[in-house]
């Protein structure tokens, strides 16, 4: 039987966690050397995913019934781990 004092304690705050979710997408993924086409109104098509919107911390793909903030952007499209997520979008 596992004791309380013998779980770890979770990594990330929920704070860090809702932080992390309303970062900028573009420029974080300008970094990774993604490249976009601005199609007005702050919304920007990414081109290495057809289709895939990007405005802000959010982003949507229609065509796959897709969409999410910046946390599964990373997660979802790029398949980073959460850890490895939440520690790129912490350190940008």
């Amino acid at each position: 039987m596992t004791n309380l004092s013998d779980q770890k304690k979770p990594l990330w705050t929920r704070e860090q966690i809702r932080a992390a979710r309303t970062v900028p997408l573009i420029p974080l993924l300008e970094k990774r050397g993604l490249k976009f086409v601005e199609t007005g109104g702050g919304n920007f098509l990414v081109t290495a995913y057809p289709g895939l919107i990007a405005k802000e911390s959010y982003w949507r793909w229609p065509e796959r019934n897709l969409s999410g903030n910046t946390i599964d952007f990373l997660v979802q499209i790029l398949g980073m781990s959460f850890h490895c997520a939440m520690t790129e979008i912490m350190e940008s």
